[in-house]
Order: structure tokens, then C-alpha cells, then sequence
């Protein structure tokens, strides 16, 4: 089934603010919450798919390209998170508008229960991988599943990303959080007291010390190594593009997020098309009898061969547009036109015969260019200025 558009979903226009798509969110949110539609999944498919939309128009990037390309353009970057369970909306969204969202809207037992299904981040986040994908225009026109391999940090196999040979008893409670991932600094001044909340430097927020080191990973919970990934590249990409495959970086130490995996497209030059938006350009080289009398002559495009009509008298420079020939917009699927450029050629050498056929043609009125012709001794500038000076 075709994805409503999100402006529609949230009731919102185009050129509506975050502060009013934020405000949509929450009157639908309430009206749709499945703890006021229990046993109701009309209501929470609705309640998916509201949240759906706000986490695309509530990002900046995420709306620019869904404004520019749609639904098309979201599922490119495949960095759009598809909502399987309540509880992954709950987690993803538990802290979208404060830590007292879920409480305003639904009461403090409804917010401790959501609150409650958010999982305490461990470890470390992986980094961010890049990549540059080279690609033919032929792909970019019909769009193709690249397997690529990347050098990049795995989950551990010995350990299974924790980092600790003995499991959940290689980690004891960090000494100097007390658990829980954070120092608190009391400070006094003349207007009062402040605390100020740290990350534990000691654990990096884990509340946890790692006693007890996988000897594959030296602790690490992932080790470096090569991998395969497979990525569908839609149609109608362009040069400098991002791609971004959300959890294929780096994976992350101690059981921690992996990063992202940034592809950067890449146009490999054609021998013979250039390429302006989605418009292909190609230059036709045809001969001068071809130019003069007209007639069918096949060029290449990007899908094969196709015939083109040449008119008679067609001139040196000329654009002919063969439409429907270019390439793809991603957004739409519409395609752009092949623009021919129509250059004659000259040979170099011709024989006796050739010579002899040519210097006939050259007496010919309609072959030869007009020339100016000589002005006479009676009307040039010469004869006129003797005629003046002999009266």
C-alpha cells in the first residue's frame, strides 16, 4: 500500500514550523495513544504511523530530502527508522518532549511504564564509516544492489561484544559512580548552590568496570576485520549523494551502538554522454550528404540504440531533443531527454574522384555559401572615387 503523504498525516502544511508539527504530534499522539485505545489496533497502527511522520518533518535533513525527493528519498538514505512494536516507538520517542511528555498526556503510571522500557545505553558508540561508490551511468539510470566489502571494527565472537570473558560477572559495580554513570559536583557561590552532573569518567556513564578482559578483544568487545555489504541504490542518483545504512559502521566497544555507514556516490565518466540534472548529452557526428538530404540514423542511449530523424538541411550545431531518453528522477521516476548535438564531418583526405565530384559541387549555387560579390571598378570605392574626380 502507497505511504500517505506526512504533511497529511500530522494535518500540518508544507510550510508548517517544527513548533506546530511538534504540537499536531501531541494532539494526535493523545487521541490515538493505545492506553486510551486498549485492544484497539486501528488505533495503533495510526498511533505508528503519526510518529512515523513526526520523525521525518522534526529532522531538518530528513524533511529537506523528503520535501525534495518523497517517500522515495527516505527510503534511499535508509536511515528512516521503521516502528515494529509499541515499545519501540516508547524508546525512541520516551524523551521527544521532555522527560514529563508521556506523564502530561497520560498520567505518571503511564510515563514510569514507558519510561521504564527505555534500555540504559551501554558502551561505547561505533564510529562512522564512509564510503565512495563508484558508479556507470547505465546503474544510475536503473538503479542496482552493490555488494561492497568494508575494513571495519565486528562484534567480538568470542565474547559476543561484551568484552568480558566470563559474561555479566567480569563487570563490578564502578567505585566512583556507585553504578550510576555520573558524578555530581556540589559548588557555592553568593547566589546560592549548584550541582553539576558529569559523565563518570571512570566507567564513560556504564556504571559498570570491566574486571575480567575476552582475551580475543582485549576488552574492546569487537575486533577489526573485513565484511561484505549489500546496498540498493535506487534510480536517478547523482554525484556527491549520501547514502547513509544506519548501524553498518564501526560496531561500538563494550556492547555499545554501531556507527553508520555513509556511501558516498560516485559517477564514473561515460565515453561518450554527459550528464546536466537528469538530461543526457551526446555529440552526433553525420555526414554532409546525410546533413543535406536528411534520413534516419541510429545513436546510442542509455538503455541500447534507438533512430533518430535527421531533417534535410539539418545545420552544423543543431539540437535535436529524443525525449524520454535521460535519466530518472528519483523523486518521481520521470525521465529527462537525450540532447543530440549535430556536428558534420570533414575529411581529411579524399581521392582523385572525391576531388573531382566536390569542385562540381562547388559551382552548384545551392552548394556553395552565398559570397558577396566583387564590387566592379564602376561601383567599388575606387571607380566611384574616379567617376567624382572626372567630371
Amino acid at each position: 500500500m502507497a505511504k500517505r503523504d506526512y504533511y497529511q498525516i500530522l494535518g500540518v502544511s508544507r510550510q508548517a514550523t517544527l513548533d506546530e508539527i511538534k504540537s499536531a504530534y501531541r494532539k494526535l499522539a493523545m487521541q490515538y495513544h493505545p492506553d486510551r485505545n486498549p485492544g484497539n489496533k486501528e488505533a495503533e497502527e495510526r498511533f505508528k504511523e503519526i510518529t512515523e511522520a513526526y520523525e521525518v518533518l522534526s529532522d531538518e535533513e530528513k524533511r529537506r530530502r523528503y520535501d525534495q525527493f518523497g517517500h522515495e528519498g527516505i527510503r534511499a538514505g535508509q536511515d528512516f527508522h521503521q516502528y515494529s512494536s509499541m515499545e519501540d516507538i516508547f524508546s525512541a520517542f520516551g524523551d521527544i518532549f521532555g522527560s514529563s511528555f508521556f506523564e502530561d498526556l497520560f498520567g505518571e503510571q503511564s510515563s514510569r511504564r514507558h519510561t521504564a522500557r527505555q534500555p540504559k545505553p551501554q558502551g561505547e558508540r561505533g564510529a562512522d564509516l564512509r564510503v565512495q561508490l563508484p558508479l556507470r551511468l547505465e546503474e544510475i539510470a536503473s538503479g542496482v544492489e552493490k555488494t561492497i566489502r568494508v575494513k571495519r571494527y565486528l562484534t567480538c565472537s568470542t565474547c559476543n561484544g561484551s568484552g568480558s570473558r566470563s559474561g555479566s560477572s567480569g563487570f563490578t559495580t564502578c567505585p566512583r559512580c556507585n553504578g550510576t554513570g555520573q558524578i555530581s559536583q556540589v559548588s557555592r557561590s553568593m547566589f546560592g548552590q549548584f550541582v553539576n552532573i558529569t559523565t563518570c569518567p571512570s566507567c564513560n556513564g556504564t556504571g559498570t568496570i570491566l574486571t575480567d578482559p575476552c582475551p580475543a578483544c582485549k576488552g574492546e568487545g569487537r575486533t577489526l576485520g573485513e565484511d561484505t555489504i549489500k546496498v540498493s541504490i535506487p534510480a536517478g542518483v547523482y554525484e556527491g549523494m549520501q547514502l547513509t545504512l544506519r548501524r553498518k559502521g564501526h560496531a561500538g566497544r563494550q556492547s555499545g551502538p554501531p556507527g553508520d555507514l555513509v556511501i558516498i556516490i560516485q559517477e564514473i565518466e561515460h565515453p561518450y554522454f554527459t550528464r546536466q540534472g537528469n538530461h543526457l548529452h551526446y555529440h552526433l557526428t553525420i555526414s554532409f550528404p546525410d546533413a543535406v538530404l536528411g534520413g534516419e540514423v541510429e545513436v546510442p542511449t542509455i538503455d541500447g540504440t534507438a533512430l533518430l530523424q535527421i531533417k534535410p538541411g539539418t545545420q552544423p550545431g543543431t539540437i535535436l531533443r529524443m525525449r524520454g531518453k535521460g535519466l530518472p528522477r528519483m523523486e518521481t521516476g520521470e525521465r529527462g531527454d537525450q540532447l543530440v548535438t549535430v556536428n558534420i564531418y570533414v575529411p581529411t583526405k579524399v581521392t582523385q574522384r572525391e576531388r573531382e565530384l566536390l569542385r562540381e559541387l562547388a559551382e552548384s549555387e545551392n552548394i556553395a555559401p552565398k559570397r558577396r560579390r566583387k564590387e566592379s571598378k564602376e561601383t567599388g570605392f575606387f571607380g566611384k572615387f574616379r567617376n567624382n574626380f572626372s567630371l
